[in-house]
């Protein structure tokens, strides 16, 4: 750039260069149009201009790794702040002139109410957004199909990791960025999630349009007995408890009794998929407090009345991975699907019939995680850690 820029200052001045003509075309001394013209559009402007393309904002590979980072960071604050700024925005606006707007989406708010409890409304052009391309890459997350699954069966996938906020989940069965319409074809996946995220404005627009719903029974036995078949709901079954003992290098899931979702899955017939996703742990740090401690104390009573657990966590900087921020650190995230447990119709199971299944299924995410270990990075000798 600056050699474009004294090219031009030295056609202006008339001063000469090498090579270039030192007499005007109309007889006079200096530097001639023609001559200054073949001189600033020569190897000087050339050289400008590939100085110009090659500064690093306009550096693909950057602008695409920024791109990502953005991505990652409006999921991420939408997460945590979009439900609760949108209820404060809200309640302001009926104070303001605009109020007829905030009464109308309250009418719609109370028509609608029930709306996530069936399934909510699934928008495939929300889910195909290029935005959760760049989300996939940043990690990058994908999706490991290990057998077929069929159209005419409902499923329940059990998905461990909890993580800090469950991102592989969320990319691997919200979007279409890994292509799991492709991938398992015929089959409609629902993330669950708490029901409360469906209680803020807005934010539960956002949620159903990716096929989030609320993990709770009404809507569990909706989709498993009145929206036909070729369902999947994804419940994360260590939930809130399983998220404070997420960190770095460790391989925990908090499964040995929680029995709720098989107990579902028998009174449906629907079969369980078990599913774990390597990396998932490693893409925040957090504070673990200790059992007894003050802050685990805080934390237990949360879970218990509102139903999730604040972390106190950290990933990387906005700018840089050297500084601390909401951005996750990016670590390969590999999510992978195993093989359905074929699970009977029993309207009434008995805890013995629970207790059967749910040591079926937990010895088979045992030999999931097993068998895939070392692929990801993993020693031989990593034990999976079922609480």
């Amino acid at each position: 750039m600056k050699t474009l820029i004294a090219a031009y200052s030295g056609v202006l001045r008339g001063e000469r260069r090498p090579g270039c003509p030192s007499e005007r075309s109309d007889g006079g001394s200096g530097l001639s149009w023609e001559g200054a013209w073949r001189w600033g559009t020569g190897s000087s402007i050339l050289s400008a201009l590939q100085d110009l393309f090659s500064v690093t904002w306009l550096n693909r590979s950057k602008v695409e790794k920024q791109l990502q980072v953005i991505s990652v960071l409006q999921w991420v604050l939408s997460f945590l702040v979009l439900g609760v700024a949108c209820t404060v925005i809200l309640m302001y606006t009926f104070c303001t002139d605009c109020w007829l707007i905030a009464v109308l989406y309250f009418t719609w708010l109370v028509f609608d109410w029930n709306t996530p409890k069936k399934g909510g409304r699934r928008s495939q052009w929300v889910r195909n957004w290029a935005v959760w391309r760049y989300f996939r890459d940043y990690f990058p997350i994908q999706l490991v199909k290990t057998h077929n699954l069929l159209t005419t069966r409902n499923y329940i996938f059990g998905y461990h990791p909890h993580g800090i906020m469950g991102l592989g989940a969320f990319c691997n069965f919200s979007t279409e960025a890994t292509e799991v319409s492709k991938k398992f074809p015929g089959i409609r996946p629902y993330l669950a999630t708490l029901a409360g995220n469906f209680r803020m404005p807005v934010l539960r627009e956002y949620l159903m349009s990716g096929g989030i719903c609320p993990v709770n029974r009404d809507t569990i036995d909706y989709l498993l007995s009145k929206n036909g078949s070729g369902n999947a709901i994804i419940i994360v079954v260590g939930g809130a408890a399983e998220s404070l003992s997420s960190m770095p290098g460790k391989n925990a899931v908090t499964l040995r009794n929680r029995k709720g979702f098989v107990k579902l899955a028998l009174r449906h017939g629907a079969d369980l998929v078990p599913t774990y996703s390597f990396g998932e742990n490693e893409v925040y740090k957090q504070v673990i407090f200790e059992e007894g401690s003050w802050g685990r104390w805080v934390q237990k009573k949360f879970q218990k009345y509102i139903g999730f657990a604040p972390c106190i966590f950290h990933g990387r900087g906005l700018f840089s991975s050297d500084t601390w921020g909401l951005v996750p650190y990016s670590k390969p995230i590999t999510t992978v699907v195993g093989e359905p447990i074929t699970i009977p119709k029993l309207e009434h199971p008995t805890q013995q019939d629970i207790d059967l299944y749910h040591a079926m299924y937990m010895e088979a995410l045992v030999k999931l995680f097993d068998k895939h270990k070392t692929s990801f990075g993993l020693p031989e000798t990593e034990v999976l850690e079922v609480n």
